[in-house]
């Protein structure tokens, strides 16, 4: 997700050469519109026009647009007040947080070979009390983590339907183990608003992710990303290795289905996060196994600062997140979705009926875009790309 949140300097004008016919076709001019030779300022009309079209990007809370907005004089005191009070406070209490678990995973990890199967690394699937600490310490401290940001309360809702009510008639008629195989999920399923989707997910079920090989070196979050059980992709060489990854999550997704020792599996289907308010387009890879699902919708409500990740910095969304008093999450989980024969075979099927569904219940909006027009947008609010390049792509 850092990637996708890099700034891109723009060249000074009069270092830019003349763009060439054939450079970049899939953001050049439409052929029809003439080509400006300098930047033409973005009108209002333009703005309006760029938010619809990537409306589900758009930040509306008080600090506007990429976190740049200028602030009413009444924000401007109570971020100064929080810069100065919470901030320096909570970025200690935090370290501590992360520093403690670490050192509890480094206890309960020593002396072991961590799990080295198809070219991952993992102590998610150790046993016994070291296996039994790391989960409710972790769950526990990942609950602190958020408190200390300023989540103090956590709003669950559960739904109910008739598969649960299915599922209560046939423990009554005693065939439990059964219906403990049929309620079981191979996979959490979520949308994606921010980084802090992980620690919610951390303190509820404790699951394993999808992350970057990279994170497996980083210092105290590395051995961490090893307990939960994360499953590594190098994503710069997705073409080689895409197979690979995939093939492991979907036997992850498999066992977590069968087995109810096994780490659970947490899937970001839509690939990117979003302000919260839409939804978009799922990815197959979590339905490919067949196995059942449970939705798990996350909202933040704010009043000034919005914790959705969409299109701002990470330090300056950190810096402006743990200076807001208080911070709120609501989460609906809804019943484990048993995929009909249909949608077993046909992913794409199965993945847009549960995003129908999490749509519905969470009162989201269907989009149809994805993480390519969330970087050509990026690269519009940085100056990259010229407003009417990115209103009118040529299409491909």
């Amino acid at each position: 997700m850092e990637s996708e949140l890099k700034s891109i300097n723009p060249q000074p004008a009069d270092q830019q050469p003349e763009p060439e016919p054939d450079d970049s076709p899939l953001l050049k001019s439409d052929p029809k519109t003439p080509e400006p030779e300098t930047q033409i300022p973005v009108s209002s009309q333009t703005v309006e026009e760029m938010e619809q079209k990537y409306a589900a990007y758009v930040r509306h809370d008080v600090y506007g647009t990429m976190g740049r907005a200028e602030l009413p004089l009444t924000e401007k005191i109570l971020l100064g007040l929080g810069l100065v009070l919470l901030l320096p406070i909570r970025v200690v209490a935090g370290t501590i947080v992360l520093v403690s678990y670490y050192l509890i995973c480094r206890v309960c990890t020593a002396f072991l070979a961590p799990n080295t199967e198809d070219e991952q690394e993992d102590y998610a699937h150790m046993g016994g009390w070291r296996r039994a600490v790391i989960i409710q310490s972790g769950r526990f401290l990942s609950r602190v983590l958020l408190f200390v940001f300023g989540f103090y309360w956590i709003v669950e809702t559960r739904r109910n339907n008739e598969i649960e009510e299915q599922l209560d008639n046939e423990t009554a008629s005693g065939d439990q183990s059964q219906t403990e195989d049929l309620e079981r999920p191979g996979a959490i399923i979520s949308n994606h608003v921010s980084y802090l989707d992980i620690l919610y997910h951390m303190s509820s079920s404790f699951p394993s992710f999808v992350a970057k090989r990279s994170v497996a070196k980083l210092p105290l979050v590395g051995l961490i990303s090893k307990c939960l059980g994360c499953v590594y992709v190098q994503r710069e060489l997705k073409a080689s290795n895409f197979k690979g990854v995939s093939g492991v999550v979907n036997d992850r997704i498999r066992e977590a289905h069968q087995n109810p020792s096994a780490p659970k599996m947490m899937l970001f289907p839509e690939g990117t996060t979003t302000n919260g308010d839409y939804l978009l387009p799922f990815k197959t890879g979590a339905f490919l196994a067949k196995a059942p699902v449970l939705p798990v919708i996350l909202r933040y409500p704010y009043h000034r600062f919005s914790p959705a990740w969409d299109s701002i910095s990470g330090v300056r969304h950190v810096v402006l997140l743990l200076s807001q008093f208080v911070n709120h999450i609501e989460v609906t989980r809804l019943p484990v979705y048993h995929p009909s024969e249909q949608e077993q075979e046909d992913p794409k099927l199965y993945a847009e009926n549960v995003r129908k569904l999490m749509s519905h219940e969470g009162n989201l909006i269907r989009s149809d875009i994805g993480l390519p027009e969330k970087r050509i947008y990026h690269a519009a609010l940085n100056g990259n790309i010229s407003m009417p390049t990115v209103l009118h792509p040529k299409a491909d």
